[in-house]
């Protein structure tokens, strides 16, 4: 059902908790912002509650200080970045709770911004602790939604507090949403859905959705091996999930049930080590030496998936087509991303790997939507209820 968002309230004079996702990557030297893209696509909501004359809180996670205050997981610089952003002051809270914080809160003008400290500084947060809730909500008389990225957790500040306050979406996770609800139930067709990444085991529930509503479904990266295995091919030493090799199985032959067509590598890129510098050959998968590793699709699967993709209306990319952290063994991945910019379809990178590769090559507006989430793009897609979705008020 549709979520009532922002647009939907009445937020003038009002104290407005913003939950956001500026997890963003931090250089750990420097304290200096790596990319800012999802202060960006935040930015819509924060400039709808400034013009409405809203009082801002704005509270997110930054990186994993397991409970505890790290120094240079602070979000000064974050709210610093906002602030250039969005050319407006940007006050900072040196906790998310407490008096300190119930102070500056109190001080707030219409218009006003200000930044809580990292939530996961305290232990509360991801234990979605009562308590903890209740000090959030109680800073402010309305709770807004727009972290995407963690919806699918159930922490305090995702879900706990929208048992104390009104509860809506904001306009990034109204078009997330959106986005993956036309997806799912409406999309244009042919459909394909192009998964990567290295374990069956992370994708198992997605690839069982997926195969009952796409025309095509295209499986790459470490995940590929388990597929070969199960087809009774030399995999060498690439990683395998034995326990998973039975689901293979049963995939590969429902894909065959439902004549729906499941789109292996046909080449791979195998090398002799796992490390930048590796001597690396292309062979067919009916070819793979006993001792090398995959690392990449070689060039015929390259063609094969591009063409495959060629012929969809819709399509959805989620996860690299080998390793890409390490450049040797990123050509396949750079190139299906390259691919799907110069199709004339729409495209839906289901955020995490994917998103970055998009971002980093400036890709990233030739698709037609980057998901902010990770694990909630893939959590949703699979067909679970996300808990941070869940509670906020249905728009009936």
């Amino acid at each position: 059902m549709p979520k009532k968002t922002v647009e939907d309230i009445d937020v003038k004079g009002k104290r407005v908790l913003l939950r956001v996702d500026f997890n963003v990557p931090l250089d750990v030297g420097t304290g200096a912002i790596g990319g800012d893209s999802r202060i960006q696509a935040s930015l819509p909501t924060i400039r709808y509650l400034v013009d409405h004359k809203a009082k801002t809180i704005l509270c997110s996670h930054l990186g994993r200080p397991k409970g505890k205050v790290v120094e240079n997981l602070r979000m000064v610089p974050v709210a610093h970045r906002l602030s250039q952003l969005t050319g407006l002051p940007v006050n900072t809270a040196s906790d998310c709770i407490g008096p300190e914080v119930e102070s500056k809160v109190g001080t707030l003008k219409e218009g006003d911004i200000l930044v809580l400290e990292n939530l996961r500084f305290h232990p509360e947060e991801e234990a979605n602790d009562v308590g903890f809730a209740q000090k959030l909500a109680g800073l402010a008389d309305i709770y807004v939604n727009d972290a995407f990225g963690t919806a699918h957790r159930a922490h305090a500040s995702t879900v706990g507090v929208a048992k104390y306050l009104p509860a809506v979406a904001g306009l990034l996770m109204n078009r997330e949403l959106e986005v993956m609800e036309k997806l799912l139930h409406n999309p244009e067709r042919p459909w394909g859905c192009l998964v990567g990444g290295a374990k069956v085991s992370d994708k198992i529930e997605l690839l069982q959705n997926m195969l009952k509503k796409v025309d095509a479904l295209l499986v790459g990266g470490g995940m590929a091996a388990t597929f070969f295995k199960a087809q009774g091919y030399e995999i060498g030493h690439s990683l395998v999930e034995d326990d998973k090799l039975g689901l293979a199985k049963k995939l590969l032959q429902e894909a065959e049930e439902w004549e729906a067509p499941f789109v292996l590598p046909i080449d791979v890129v195998v090398a002799e080590e796992i490390k930048a510098g590796a001597p690396t050959r292309v062979v067919p998968i009916t070819n793979i030496p006993s001792g090398g590793h995959i690392v990449d699709i070689g060039a015929k699967s390259i063609e094969l998936f591009c063409s495959e993709l060629r012929k969809c209306r819709t399509i959805m990319w989620n996860g690299p087509l080998g390793i890409y952290e390490i450049p040797q063994f990123a050509n396949g991945t750079r190139s299906i991303a390259v691919c799907l910019s110069g199709i004339s379809a729409v495209t839906i990178i289901g955020g995490g790997s994917s998103a970055e590769v998009v971002e980093e090559m400036r890709l990233a507006d030739k698709m037609t939507h980057v998901s902010t989430g990770g694990g909630a793009t893939l959590r949703f897609l699979e067909g679970a209820t996300l808990p941070g979705v869940k509670v906020l008020l249905d728009n009936k």
